[in-house]
């Protein structure tokens, strides 16, 4: 199923030896929500310290580039986890109707 492919992709690779989410898909899309929320959570973080942390570890135009990257993964992230949060949706059964 190409959607446990695609959660296991946005999960640590030992989440694939574990049979159990693999035949039950939506159990596996609510843990790769929750360990990407944790992701999210994560970037935030490192994003707020990063300047107090590295500032004196990496020279000025290293640590901008640092911060575009933690932006860059934290919009990855955020798109991931919609995404992963619409499909747990569509495996349990609920349906959106489309707004004009």
């Amino acid at each position: 199923m190409p959607a446990v492919s695609w959660l296991l992709d946005h999960c640590p690779p030992d989440y694939r030896a574990y049979a159990g989410w693999r035949r039950h898909p939506v159990a596996l899309a609510w843990v790769a929500t929750r360990h990407i929320e944790a992701q999210l959570e994560a970037m935030r973080q490192c994003y707020r310290e990063a300047r107090v942390e590295l500032a004196d570890l990496v020279p000025t135009e290293g640590l901008a580039q640092i911060l575009a990257d933690l932006e860059n993964e934290g919009v990855r992230l955020l798109a991931a986890r919609r995404s992963a949060g619409l499909l747990y949706d569509a495996l349990q059964g609920k349906r959106y109707v489309p707004r004009l």
